[in-house]
C-alpha cells in the first residue's frame, strides 16, 4: 500500500522505516529539512537501537523516501499517518495540538482522491471527531477523507521491536472500510497473532492516555512507599518484591527511585487531567495530580539526600551524575529526572559533572551550565559524591574497586536502586538509596547475595514498557 508518515521524530521515523520494511511504499514527511536530509542519507537524527539497520534496508529497497512537501504527500498516499508531537501547552497542562492541526490544514486541500487519515499521536479524547469536521471543510468537492485513530505504544530504546512486534494494535474507526484498510496495513503483524482491538475513536484515543496514567500511578505508588519506608526504617525493594508476587499487582514498574520522565509520560498524564476537567469529570482523575506531585518530589528528595551526604552544604563539592537521558538506550533528555537533579545540585553550588553513554550532546544543549562528558572516568575524577540516575547497563558493569581509586570520596547515591550495593560497600563505598535502609555494619538489606535475605530470589527484569514516543 502507499503510505505517508507525517512527522519523522521518534515515532514517525521508526514507523516509516518499519512500514517500508514490511513491504509498503512509504513517503516520510517533515518540515525540518535537516532531518529529512539525514534520513534520506540513511542517518538517524537520534539514537534508537536497531533503527539504522531498518532505515538502511528500507532505503535500499526503494520503498522509502522522504520529502518536506505535504502536496507531494497528498498525491502519494492511500493512508496518511499523523505522527507529530503533542507537547504540553505553555502555561497549561493541556496538550498543544497545533502541529496536528497544521498537518490537517496543509494536507487536506491537496488530497486528490478519497483516503484514510490515521492519527498515531497522543491526543485528547474527541480529537478524531474534531479533525473529521476540520478536514471536511478543507477537502475538494467529491473527496472524502475519513479519520481514524491508531495510538502508538512504543518504548524509546525498543521502538523498532515494538513497531514490528507490538503487544497489541488498537484501531478506532467509524467505518468497516477504514478498519479493513488498517488490517491490510498491519497484515504481517496480524498473521503473527498480534491482538487487534477494533473500537470507536474515542476509546482508542483514551487507551493511550489511560495506559500511561496507569503506569505513572504504579511508579509513583512505589515511590510514595519509598518515602514511607524511609520514615519507618523499612526496605522498599523487599516490599516491592512481596507486592509483586501478587498476580493482581505484578512486579513490573514497582521500582522505587528518582521517578519517571521523558517527552511523553509526564505531559500525557497532565493532558489527560486537563481534558477530564474540560469534560466536567476532573474529580475522577484528581488523583493524577498526586501522581505527578510524588514524581516531582522524588527529584527533590534525591537532592536532599545528596545535601545530607555532603554534610548539609553542597557548595563547592565535586559531584558526578551518572546518566543524563530519562531512560537507557536513548539520547532523549526531555524532562529527564537525572538532568533535573544535576541542575538542582548545580543551583545549590555543587561542581557537577554529568556522564551519559549517548545523551551527552543533548544534555550539554539543554544545560550548558553543567560539565558533560562522554568519558566516564574523567567525569568521576576527584568526585566527592556519585549519583547513579539512569539505568544504563554500563553503570551496572562498573567495577567499584577501580572507581574508588578515581574519586576523592567513595560515596554513592543509587537513585535507581539498580546496583549491587553490597559489592560497592565491600569496595569501601558509602551507599544510600531512597527507601532503602542499611544495617549498622553497612550491609545492604536487599542484595540477593546477602545471607540475611538468601531466600529471596530476584528474576532478571526487562526494562519497563513505560515510555512511549512522540
Amino acid at each position: 500500500m502507499r503510505l505517508t508518515v507525517i512527522g519523522t521524530g521518534y515515532l514517525g521515523a521508526v514507523h516509516a522505516a518499519c512500514m517500508a520494511d514490511i513491504g509498503h511504499d512509504v513517503l516520510g514527511v517533515d518540515v525540518d529539512i535537516e532531518k529529512i536530509t539525514a534520513l534520506t542519507e540513511g542517518r538517524t537524527p537520534f539514537y534508537e537501537p536497531g533503527l539504522d539497520d531498518v532505515l538502511t534496508r528500507a532505503l535500499a529497497s526503494g520503498r522509502l523516501r522522504f520529502t518536506t512537501s505535504l502536496r507531494e504527500a497528498a498525491a502519494h498516499g492511500e493512508v496518511h499517518f499523523i505522527c507529530v508531537g503533542t507537547p504540553q501547552q505553555p502555561g497549561s497542562q493541556a496538550a498543544d495540538l497545533r502541529y496536528v492541526d497544521a498537518v490537517v490544514d496543509g494536507l487536506a486541500p491537496h488530497l486528490p482522491a478519497s483516503c484514510l487519515v490515521v492519527g498515531k499521536s497522543t491526543v485528547p479524547v474527541g480529537t478524531t471527531a474534531r479533525l473529521t469536521s476540520r478536514i471536511a471543510d478543507l477537502v475538494r468537492g467529491g473527496v472524502r477523507a475519513e479519520v481514524a485513530w491508531n495510538p502508538e505504544f512504543l518504548r524509546e530504546g525498543f521502538a523498532v521491536e515494538d513497531t514490528l512486534h507490538p503487544d497489541r494494535l488498537v484501531v478506532g474507526a467509524t467505518s468497516r472500510e477504514a478498519d479493513e484498510t488498517l488490517r491490510r496495513v498491519y497484515a504481517p503483524m496480524l498473521a503473527a497473532g498480534v491482538p487487534y482491538i477494533s473500537t470507536d475513536p474515542n476509546t482508542a484515543e483514551l487507551v493511550k492516555v489511560a495506559a500511561n496514567s496507569f503506569l505513572a500511578t504504579k511508579i509513583s505508588f512505589i515511590n510514595a512507599m519509598a518515602e514511607v519506608c524511609d520514615a519507618a526504617g523499612a526496605d522498599v525493594a523487599t516490599l516491592a518484591d512481596a507486592l509483586g508476587h501478587d498476580s493482581r499487582i505484578g512486579r513490573r514498574f514497582l521500582n522505587a527511585g528518582v521517578g519517571f520522565g521523558g517527552g511523553c509520560l509526564p505531559k500525557d498524564v497532565r493532558a489527560f487531567t486537563a481534558r477530564a476537567q474540560e469534560l466536567g469529570v476532573g474529580a475522577a482523575v484528581a488523583f493524577l495530580d498526586q501522581v505527578d506531585a510524588i514524581n516531582q518530589r522524588q527529584r527533590a528528595r534525591t537532592v536532599a539526600l545528596a545535601r545530607q551526604m555532603a554534610g548539609g552544604d553542597l557548595t563547592g563539592r565535586r559531584v558526578t551524575v551518572l546518566g543524563a537521558t530519562f531512560k537507557p538506550n536513548s539520547d532523549d533528555v526531555r524532562d529527564s529526572p537525572a538532568l533535573a537533579v544535576a541542575a538542582a545540585l548545580h543551583r545549590e553550588g555543587a561542581d557537577v559533572s554529568v556522564h551519559d553513554p549517548e545523551g551527552t550532546a543533548n544534555a550539554r544543549l539543554a544545560h550548558p551550565e553543567l560539565r558533560c562528558s562522554s568519558d566516564l572516568l574523567a567525569a568521576c575524577q576527584g568526585a566527592e559524591l556519585v549519583l547513579h540516575l539512569t539505568e544504563w547497563s554500563q553503570y551496572r558493569e562498573l567495577d567499584p574497586v577501580k572507581l574508588a581509586r578515581v574519586v576523592r570520596v567513595p560515596m554513592l547515591i543509587d537513585g535507581r536502586n539498580g546496583l549491587a550495593h553490597t559489592e560497592w560497600q565491600a569496595a569501601g563505598w558509602t551507599v544510600k538509596a531512597l527507601g532503602r535502609p542499611t544495617l549498622p555494619d553497612g550491609t545492604d538489606t536487599h542484595h540477593p547475595h546477602d545471607p540475611l535475605r538468601a531466600t529471596i530470589t530476584h528474576p532478571a527484569t526487562e526494562p519497563d514498557r513505560a515510555t512511549t514516543l512522540a
